[in-house]
C-alpha cells in the first residue's frame, strides 16, 4: 500500500513553529508500506519556522493578518504534482492543519476555536477520491 503522510507526523521539523508532530502510532502503521511524505507549506517555499496560519472563510491568513492564500495554494498544487500518476491508497494527515486538517480546522481567529472543515490539501485529495485518515484517528486502522 502506498500512503501519503504529513511529513511532520514522521518527525520532520516542518511545522510553523520549527517543530514536528512525530507520531509513533503513525510510524508503526506505515512501517510495512511505501510512504510518500509531504508538507505543502515547505513545498511552497515557506520558511521553517514561519508565522502561524489559519483558514478564514476558506482563505489562508497568517497571525499578522496577511493573506498568504496564494502561497498555500501553490504548495498544495506542488504536493499534487509530486504524487501525479501515483496510486495513493491512503493519506494520513495532521489534525487541524490549514493544509492537512481532515475533520476540523481552526476558524481563522487565532483563538484556538475549531470548526468542522478540511485543510486545502485534504480537500484536494478527497476530491480525487483518496481516503483520508486524521492522525488522531490512527487507532481506527490498527
Amino acid at each position: 500500500m502506498k500512503i501519503l503522510v504529513s511529513a511532520c507526523l514522521l518527525g520532520e521539523n516542518c511545522k510553523y513553529n520549527g517543530k514536528n508532530n512525530r507520531s509513533q502510532k503513525v510510524l508503526d502503521f506505515v512501517r510495512r508500506h511505501e510512504v510518500v511524505p509531504v508538507c505543502p507549506e515547505v513545498l511552497a517555499g515557506l520558511g521553517v519556522p514561519r508565522p502561524c496560519v489559519e483558514l478564514r472563510d476558506g482563505v489562508a491568513y497568517n497571525e499578522h493578518g496577511q493573506n498568504v492564500d496564494a502561497a498555500f495554494r501553490a504548495g498544495v498544487q506542488k504536493a499534487l504534482q509530486q504524487i501525479a500518476g501515483q496510486q495513493i491508497d491512503l493519506a494520513i494527515l495532521q489534525s487541524r492543519s490549514p493544509t492537512c486538517g481532515v475533520k476540523q480546522i481552526y476558524d481563522g481567529s487565532f483563538t484556538g476555536r475549531r470548526i468542522d472543515g478540511q485543510g486545502m490539501l485534504a480537500a484536494a485529495l478527497a476530491a480525487r477520491g483518496i481516503p483520508l485518515v486524521d492522525a488522531e484517528d490512527i487507532d481506527t486502522l490498527l
